[in-house]
C-alpha cells in the first residue's frame, strides 16, 4: 500500500504540469489583455493620462508580459514549485495571501456538503433498496428525480427569494459568510453565526449530490442483496439488520466510494455558482472575479489548486477501496 501511494503521489506531478500547461494556453488564447483593463480603469478614475504606446510597454514590463509566452510559462512554473504564485494584476496583493483567505471557506463548504450528502443519502438509498416497489420507494424515487433535474442557480435563487428579505420569510441572511462584527464573538456564538449564513448555500450545494448518491446507493444495494451469500445469511437465521448492514452494505459501498473521487471537485466547481449568488468570499468567487479582470496569476493558481484537490480526491478514493474491502490490494 505504501509503495502504491508513493507511486501515485509521483504521478500527480506530471498530471499537474499538463493541467497547468493546458490552462496557460487557454488563458493566452482569450481575447483582451489584463494591462489594457488596468490602464482603462486608471484612466477612468483619473489616475492615468491618455494611454500611449510607451505606457502600454511599461505596464507590460511591470506584469512580466513583455517576455515570450514560453518564458512566461516557465517563470510561472518556477513560482509554483516555490509556492510563490506572484502578485495579483488586479490589486497587486500576493496571490498566496488571497488564496489563504479564501480557500478555508470553500473547503469548509465542501467538507460540510460531503458529510451531509453521505450521512443522508446512504440511509435513503438503503431504505429504498430494501423496500423496492413499495409506495415509499416510489415516492422517494420521484422526489430524487425532481431534485436531480433542478438547476443549481435556480434553486439558490428561489431559496433567496423565499427565505431572505421581506418578500416572503426573512429567516436567513442574504449574503456573506459571517455577519459584520461577528469575528469578535465568543467561539460558539461565532460558530452559530457562520452556520446561520451557510444553511442556504449548503442546501444548494448538497441537493444534487444527495439525489445522485442515493440512486447509486440504491442500485448497489439491489445488486448485492440478490447474491447467493445474502440468501445463505438469511437462511442461517440472521436478523435482517445484520444481513443488510454487516454483509450487504460493505460490499455495496465500493461504487459509492468511487463517487467520492468526483464529488469533491464537483462540489468545488459548484461552489463557484453558489459563492457568486450568496456573495461568499471563497475560491469560487475569487476565480470568477479573476476571470472577469483577466487576473492571470490568480486564475492559474486557483486552477492548479482545484486540479490538486481533484487528484487527491481520486487517490483517497482508491485508498478507501482497500479499507472497505480487504480483498482489494495494490501490491
Amino acid at each position: 500500500m505504501r509503495a502504491y501511494i508513493i507511486k501515485r503521489l509521483f504521478l500527480i506531478i506530471p498530471t499537474l504540469l499538463g493541467i497547468s500547461l493546458i490552462t496557460f494556453i487557454i488563458i493566452q488564447a482569450l481575447p483582451g489583455q489584463p494591462y489594457y483593463a488596468k490602464l482603462a480603469t486608471m484612466q477612468i478614475s483619473g489616475q492615468q493620462n491618455p494611454i500611449t504606446p510607451e505606457i502600454i510597454e511599461q505596464t507590460k514590463k511591470l506584469y512580466g508580459m513583455d517576455k515570450p509566452i514560453p518564458i512566461q510559462y516557465l517563470l510561472w512554473l518556477k513560482r509554483i514549485i516555490t509556492l510563490d504564485f506572484g502578485y495579483s494584476f488586479k490589486d497587486q496583493r500576493k496571490v498566496i495571501v488571497k488564496i489563504k483567505e479564501r480557500l478555508p471557506i470553500t473547503i469548509t463548504l465542501s467538507l460540510i456538503a460531503i458529510f451531509i450528502t453521505y450521512i443522508v443519502s446512504i440511509p435513503v438509498g438503503i431504505y429504498s433498496s430494501t423496500h423496492q416497489g413499495t409506495l415509499s420507494d416510489k415516492i422517494i424515487t420521484v422526489f430524487l428525480f425532481i431534485l436531480y433535474s433542478i438547476p443549481t442557480f435556480w434553486l439558490a435563487t428561489m431559496l433567496m427569494l423565499f427565505f431572505c428579505g421581506d418578500t416572503f420569510l426573512n429567516i436567513f441572511p442574504v449574503s456573506g459568510f459571517i455577519s459584520t462584527g461577528a469575528e469578535d464573538y465568543p467561539f460558539f456564538k461565532k460558530l452559530l453565526n457562520i452556520a446561520w449564513h451557510l444553511v442556504l448555500p449548503i442546501v444548494s450545494l448538497t441537493y444534487y449530490s444527495f439525489a445522485q448518491l442515493s440512486r447509486y446507493a440504491r442500485a448497489g444495494m439491489l445488486e448485492v442483496i440478490r447474491q447467493d451469500y445474502i440468501r445463505t445469511a438469511r437462511a442461517k437465521g440472521l436478523s435482517e439488520r445484520v444481513v443488510i448492514f454487516k454483509h450487504a452494505f460493505r460490499n455495496s459501498i465500493i461504487p459509492i466510494v468511487t463517487l467520492l473521487a468526483y464529488l469533491l471537485p464537483q462540489l468545488i466547481a459548484g461552489s463557484l455558482i453558489i459563492e457568486m449568488i450568496f456573495s461568499i468570499p471563497g475560491m469560487g468567487l475569487l476565480t470568477y472575479e479573476a476571470i472577469l479582470s483577466r487576473d492571470y496569476p490568480v486564475i492559474m493558481a486557483t486552477t492548479t489548486i482545484d486540479a490538486l484537490l481533484t487528484l487527491v480526491g481520486i487517490l483517497l478514493s482508491d485508498v478507501l477501496y482497500a479499507v472497505v474491502d480487504p480483498r482489494i490490494t495494490f501490491d
